[in-house]
């Protein structure tokens, strides 16, 4: 409430008549009063600015052989919910992990130098060995202890909730999920269950990378509630029913056999959205395609657009005189018009889109980076919802991957497993996509 300052119900000394006022300081009552209404204002001020939240601070380690969609997908997602998420590496004094996948991520800090911080939650990401370095890190170990002891909030997916969680004896007597294949690991006195994701009191367990999303927005629903996940959850363009299979709209159907290891550019740049560019990487690589990662900065490291550190395999510069056999685009707004503005890259998809060899964009690319560069004259597409609106024939936009001959586009990191497993079955059929899907508990 504002303070209504004193000073305007006192009737004011008057000054004696033609004596500028100026030259006379106020008398000793008016100068206590307006001292008080001074401090009774700063104090006001001060309990309003203490009566809004502060953001909820969340950790999130890594380690060599995390899995690199579970750790960007938590970050991205808690980061959009406005969580305040230190990205921290185990690993002794290197910041940079080489994650699942070839996947290189930079951390914000060491986890030793955040040994005595608090937090509001701690979530574990799966992967091997990412997640036995967890169970073997005392410093990890005695935090989530710690963390734990005070009630707060904790979690682990994939291979993390049986290596880590139920090894420190930190999930006895609870309903507990985790990877398929390690369930036989969860100690016996956890209650194991074969949810999607579990909840059981202040502990969130879950699966794999195909329920990384789903974990992420339970996450912050448990930290903000019901109504800011689904604010957060809207603009992904989540999938309607998780664990269902997955399709795509294809028209002029051509064979994208091009061998069994094809070369795949992914371009990133500043403003990418890491859960995008992330899931294409690390799915085709899992599909054993050769995926080479380009940036279009001055350094290998790029920033995206919820500020997880990327690291790039090559400069841009330097696969120029390459030819590949697909090129494809991750979204984000400040990495999509990154794209459109490197005459470069727009040079070397225009030959590809020429020659008839294969190309694709998700999320606001094609609507920011190939419309404006005629790479979807005469083609059907989608992009961000959004942006519909930029494209020239919306017609087939409702999809959520649509596929035009040589030609892949998809909506949003909701889509972008379905987007990438589209390119599997494409490149290599749907068996393989099929059970590329079960394998990270996406079906």
């Amino acid at each position: 409430m504002a303070t209504r300052p004193l000073t305007t119900a006192l009737p004011l000394s008057k000054t004696p008549r033609g004596t500028p006022s100026s030259h006379h300081s106020p008398p000793p009552l008016l100068r206590r009063l307006q001292t008080l209404t001074r401090a009774l204002a700063s104090s006001s001020s001060q309990a309003m600015a203490s009566s809004s939240p502060a953001p909820k601070k969340v950790l999130v380690p890594i380690a060599n052989g995390t899995e690199p969609m579970e750790a960007v997908i938590t970050i991205d997602v808690l980061r959009r919910a406005g969580a305040h998420v230190a990205v921290a590496s185990v690993e002794p004094g290197a910041a940079t992990v080489a994650a699942s996948w070839g996947v290189k991520l930079a951390a914000d800090a060491l986890l030793a130098d955040l040994a005595d911080d608090e937090f509001d939650l701690i979530s574990l990401p799966g992967g091997m060995p990412g997640s036995s370095t967890f169970r073997d890190c005392k410093v990890l170990e005695n935090m989530v202890k710690k963390h734990v002891e005070k009630g707060k909030l904790y979690a682990a997916i994939c291979a993390a909730p049986a290596m880590a969680l139920g090894t420190w004896g930190l999930l006895n007597g609870l309903k507990a999920t985790c990877y398929p294949s390690f369930m036989d690991k969860l100690p016996s006195e956890v209650h194991a269950v074969e949810s999607r994701v579990q909840i059981d009191g202040k502990c969130v367990t879950s699966r794999g990378p195909g329920t990384a999303m789903e974990y992420s927005v339970i996450l912050v629903e448990q930290l903000y509630g019901k109504e800011k996940a689904n604010e957060v959850a809207g603009p992904m363009v989540m999938r309607p029913q998780h664990g269902v299979e997955f399709s795509m709209k294809e028209l002029n159907s051509t064979s994208w056999n091009v061998g069994e290891t094809p070369n795949i550019l992914v371009p990133i740049a500043n403003g990418t959205e890491e859960m995008e560019a992330t899931m294409i990487i690390d799915i085709l690589r899992r599909a054993k395609a050769n995926v080479v990662v380009a940036s279009l900065e001055d350094k290998l490291e790029i920033v995206a657009s919820r500020k997880v550190k990327m690291i790039a395999d090559v400069l841009l510069d330097n696969v120029l005189k390459e030819q590949y056999d697909l090129i494809l685009l991750p979204g984000g707004l400040g990495g999509a018009e990154a794209y459109a503005k490197s005459d470069k890259l727009m040079d070397l998809i225009k030959k590809q889109a020429e020659a008839n060899r294969l190309y694709g964009a998700i999320c606001a690319s094609p609507a920011i980076a190939f419309e404006p560069h005629g790479l979807l004259k005469g083609k059907k597409a989608t992009s961000y919802p959004a942006m519909w609106n930029k494209l020239a024939d919306q017609s087939e936009c409702d999809n959520r991957v649509v596929v035009d001959g040589n030609l892949i586009t998809s909506q949003g990191p909701g889509t972008s497993m379905e987007f990438s497993l589209a390119i599997v079955e494409k490149l290599f059929g749907r068996e393989r996509a099929l059970e590329l899907a079960k394998t990270m508990v996406f079906v």
